[in-house]
């Protein structure tokens, strides 16, 4: 049987990072929908990204899965679950297998196993010589293109339209115990190395909180609490507790409905590119600006330049001084951002 792109019923698309990874595929998820109607879309994630699929219309079923060449040294070395998820894959019967992946990674362990997995046609994009894992190896683009782009040169490469470039997502009700207006405040990272100092994000929060009169409403997981509570002591009464308490589609509700975001380089970030909610990042230097900030919102970034960056480090060696950024930064940047953002003065 011959196999085409423009003629697939029954498509598989790999991302296997973090929440904030899975929020970048949106248009390219979209575009694939537009342009195939009528086929099955399945996301395979990992247990992190899979808390997205509520969020993703254009995808018909979501595969969780933790694969050993995205494993940070949790997983043990088990042939036999590596072997269980190519047959996984095999029963599924899929025509086609996209493989998305940032400038760092590459899509060849995914393609072997979409190949073990007969898997028809399967694309990534490829800086290695290609040795049959992928049917389309496309050639990598500069590493400084943002992530978006990168996936959607992906798919245009084999011939589906992009129509918009945006990041989008559906926006599910205010939870009952938040009522706008407020500042979303999400002071926590996946690691440390991006992660602006607590206390400092705690008193430009209430800075603005007292400047405005808006509250401010702290997200985070369940492990950021036992660091909670100086952060929560600065605040006092302005704050509004919701760490560890809210699911990741009252996240996007309570970002799409705060007056200011102010958040690390982290899915919070993308979140509120995609909602357009104006937001002020404490971005470190472990990456370049270009790959991941956002591209539509109303968004100020704030680092110090350093030598060392771009680093890709989970933890610092320096203090993090690239975002040695005082408060008083914060509270002036994030004034001038809503001032300008809003049509009237609402403070």
């Amino acid at each position: 049987m011959v196999y085409s792109w423009r003629s697939l019923r029954n498509l598989l698309i790999m991302r296997l990072d973090n929440i904030g990874d899975v929020v970048l595929t949106t248009p390219t998820l979209r575009t694939l929908r537009e342009n195939l109607p009528d086929a099955k879309i399945t996301l395979m994630a990992s247990p992190a990204g899979s808390l997205v699929a509520p969020l993703l219309p254009w995808v018909d079923d979501v595969f969780t899965w933790r694969v050993l060449w995205q494993d940070l040294g949790r997983l043990d070395f088990e042939p036999e679950r590596e072997w269980q998820l190519v047959h996984t894959l095999k029963q599924a019967k899929f025509d086609a297998a996209i493989v998305l992946t940032s400038f760092s990674q590459s899509p060849h362990p995914a393609g072997l196993v979409c190949a073990l997995a007969d898997i028809p046609l399967r694309l990534g994009e490829s800086k290695e010589q290609d040795v049959g894992t992928l049917t389309h190896a496309v050639p990598p683009a500069p590493d400084e293109i943002h992530q978006v782009e990168r996936n959607l040169r992906l798919i245009e490469a084999v011939g589906f339209q992009v129509n918009d470039r945006r990041l989008t997502l559906p926006i599910p009700p205010l939870p009952p115990t938040v009522a706008p207006p407020y500042i979303l405040l999400s002071p926590w990272a996946s690691c440390q190395a991006r992660t602006y100092d607590l206390e400092r994000f705690a008193i430009a929060a209430r800075q603005l909180s007292d400047k405005t009169g808006w509250s401010v409403v702290v997200t985070g997981v369940n492990k950021d609490r036992a660091s909670a509570p100086p952060l929560l002591e600065i605040l006092g009464n302005r704050a509004i507790d919701l760490i560890g308490t809210t699911t990741l589609s009252e996240l996007v509700a309570l970002v799409a409905h705060a007056q200011l975001v102010l958040t690390n380089n982290t899915s919070t970030m993308h979140i509120a590119d995609a909602t357009a909610t104006p937001n002020v990042v404490l971005y470190s230097g472990t990456d370049r600006e270009s790959q991941w900030q956002p591209r539509h919102s109303p968004s100020r970034l704030l680092r110090r330049p350093t030598d060392c960056s771009p680093c890709y480090a989970f933890t610092c060696p320096y203090d993090r001084q690239c975002l040695d950024i005082s408060p008083e930064t914060i509270v002036v940047t994030a004034l001038e951002l809503i001032e300008k953002f809003y049509t009237h003065k609402i403070f």
